[in-house]
C-alpha cells in the first residue's frame, strides 16, 4: 500500500498544529482556569497542563473533550489558519502526521492524520490512524460523544471495551457508539492503519 508522499515528521507536525499554546490561548480568553476546564472535561490538571506544554500529545478521544469544552470543532486545533471554506483538498503531500504521546515523552497508543483539517464547521471527522502493537495491560480506554466508524486498510486490529473484545482484518469495518470506553492494539509483529470517521454532535 502506498504510504505518505512525504516521510511524515511528527514533532515538526506538532509544533505547526501548536495544539497546547492554541488551547493554553483559547482558555485564558475564555477566562477559564485550569480547573475550571479540568472539571469540564473530566481530565486532571496536571495532564492538561502537559497538553498546553506539549509535553503530551492528546490522543482524538481527549481532544475532543477539550474542544467541546472551550466550544470549538476540533478542526480549529488540527489546523493552521481556521479556514471557512465549503469545499477542502488534502493532498497527500500537505497531511501531518501526531504521535499521540504520554508523560515522560514516552509513546502512545496511535499516530494519526487528519484527512480535512483544511474544512472548518463540520459533523464528521475522519483521520488515518496507525495502531502499533502493545501488550493488553497496556491499552488506554478513552470514551467521548458521538459515535466512531473504524475501516482497517491493513494489519490486524484488536478493539475492546470493558466486557467485549473483536479482532479486525484488512477490509472490516466496525461502527459504535463512542460513549462506551474503548481501546484499540495492533495485533502481531507490525502496525495497523485504519481510517477512522468521527461524529461529534453538536
Amino acid at each position: 500500500m502506498k504510504r505518505n508522499a512525504r516521510p511524515p515528521d511528527s514533532e515538526n507536525d506538532v509544533r505547526a498544529f501548536k495544539i497546547g499554546r492554541k488551547i493554553r490561548d483559547l482558555r485564558k480568553r475564555k477566562v477559564l482556569t485550569l480547573q475550571d476546564l479540568s472539571t469540564q472535561t473530566g481530565l486532571s490538571k496536571p495532564l492538561l497542563s502537559q497538553i498546553e506544554n506539549d509535553i503530551v500529545i492528546p490522543p482524538i478521544a481527549t481532544l475532543l473533550r477539550i474542544s467541546r469544552a472551550l466550544d470549538k470543532d476540533i478542526t480549529f486545533f488540527l489546523q493552521e489558519p481556521h479556514d471557512e471554506r465549503k469545499i477542502a483538498v488534502v493532498r497527500a503531500s500537505e497531511r501531518k502526521r501526531l504521535e499521540t504521546r504520554r508523560a515522560g515523552q514516552t509513546p502512545g497508543d496511535y499516530f494519526y492524520e487528519s484527512l480535512a483539517y483544511k474544512k472548518g464547521r463540520k459533523n464528521m471527522e475522519p483521520f488515518l490512524i496507525e495502531f502499533e502493537p502493545r501488550d493488553e495491560q497496556d491499552m488506554s480506554f478513552y470514551s467521548h460523544t458521538g459515535e466512531e466508524f473504524i475501516f482497517v486498510l491493513e494489519g490486524s486490529v484488536e478493539f475492546r471495551t470493558t466486557n467485549d473484545m473483536h479482532r479486525l482484518e484488512a477490509g472490516d469495518s466496525l461502527y459504535f457508539e463512542s460513549d462506551v470506553p474503548h481501546a484499540y492494539r495492533a495485533l502481531g509483529k507490525g502496525s495497523a492503519r485504519a481510517i477512522a470517521i468521527i461524529y461529534s454532535a453538536p
